[in-house]
């Protein structure tokens, strides 16, 4: 089973269960999380949820990307249905009526952001790895990243959106991406923790109250000695100029720094980096469910647009790490184009999300 599904001293243990895919997301996957997450709430004896990857190396590594390039190829839905029911399961994670943990000790990507940023109660460890390295392969953040990283301090999270670096542990606590450290040996100890506790009347502070009994400092955050200078670079308005303040950085300790990261961002998809910059910077106005319909939007114009397809190609499908995206160059980016990400995609005809965040 892709789901496992294990109900114990009032937690429900949800475990993704795809470890020779690092836990990707599939459509049946996310169809069966999402009434495993229904049965815990409407079940009363459960008290909290619990979300974790299986096989030790990753939590969940993102969405099956090649699924959806072949649907699209073939002239399928599911490029579509999978988009409206893992924004759909999001949207629900992050306003749970029940406690809802989500244990990141691994690698933690895309649409395992999605599910790990809904939770109140993150907890990363020594193995996590955590990036949205979307725009890599000519897509934008979505999975409520226009949402969660537009919120993050100064420009973090467009630094992260654009570039899809990877962070740590001690980076993910200093950045506001995760909420307490677990070392191993609190990690082999927070199975049996939460099997011997005792309820009480507030489900929530019992369990804050056993968490942060087994966490410890984080280790250091290496982004921290940067931050003067994402943020300098990064609220730039726009893409062209932030290469431009990258390039005419003069403080020696952040030359090499400063021309790895422009270096980076030029071989990402022109489009999808001015795209992906207007997408956060919309979404630091909007709530989560208009981030959602927006990021909707624009995933369903990259299939048309072409990069996305492209960017499946290059590193996933044939492998040649070479994508040939349209245009090549940020100077041959027609601001029309850019505007078109963000128009309906049937004018007259309702969101597929537009009943989203209704009460």
């Amino acid at each position: 089973m892709d789901l496992e599904v294990d109900v114990r001293n009032h937690v429900a243990f949800l475990t993704l269960n795809r470890p020779a895919a690092l836990n990707a997301l599939n459509f049946a996957m996310i169809g069966e999380l999402a009434g495993a997450v229904r049965e815990a709430v409407h079940t009363p004896e459960v008290h909290a949820v619990l979300l974790r990857g299986a096989g030790g190396k990753a939590f969940c590594a993102g969405g099956d990307v090649r699924a959806l390039y072949d649907s699209h190829r073939t002239g399928g839905t599911q490029h579509r249905e999978f988009f409206v029911e893992e924004y759909r399961l999001d949207h629900c994670l992050h306003h749970l009526s029940k406690p809802f943990i989500a244990l990141i000790d691994g690698i933690t990507m895309g649409g395992g952001m999605g599910l790990a940023q809904a939770s109140k109660l993150r907890l990363a460890g020594e193995r996590t790895r955590i990036a949205m390295p979307e725009v890599g392969i000519g897509l934008i953040p979505d999975v409520g990243g226009s949402y969660f990283l537009s919120r993050l301090p100064g420009a973090l999270g467009i630094y992260l959106a654009l570039t899809g670096s990877e962070i740590r542990a001690g980076d993910a606590l200093w950045a506001g991406l995760a909420d307490l450290y677990l070392e191993p040996a609190a990690m082999a100890r927070l199975e049996p923790a939460l099997l011997e506790m005792r309820w009480g009347a507030l489900p929530l502070a019992d369990l804050e109250r056993t968490l942060r009994s087994l966490a410890t400092e984080p280790p250091a955050a290496p982004l921290a000695p940067l931050r003067e200078a994402i943020d300098r670079h990064f609220s730039c308005a726009t893409v062209p100029a932030i290469l431009v303040s990258l390039e005419a950085e003069t403080d020696p300790p952040l030359l090499a720094w400063a021309a790895e990261i422009r270096e980076l961002l030029l071989r990402r998809s022109p489009t999808m980096l001015a795209v992906t910059l207007r997408a956060l910077r919309l979404g630091a106005g909007l709530d989560l469910a208009e981030c959602f319909r927006m990021e909707y939007t624009i995933v369903q114009h990259c299939f048309e647009q072409g990069d996305f397809l492209e960017g499946v190609r290059a590193l996933i499908v044939d492998k040649d790490r070479r994508p040939r995206w349209r245009p090549a160059r940020l100077e041959e980016l027609d601001p029309a184009v850019i505007d078109w990400f963000f128009r309906d995609l049937a004018p007259g005809s309702p969101h597929p999300l537009a009943d989203l965040g209704a009460d």
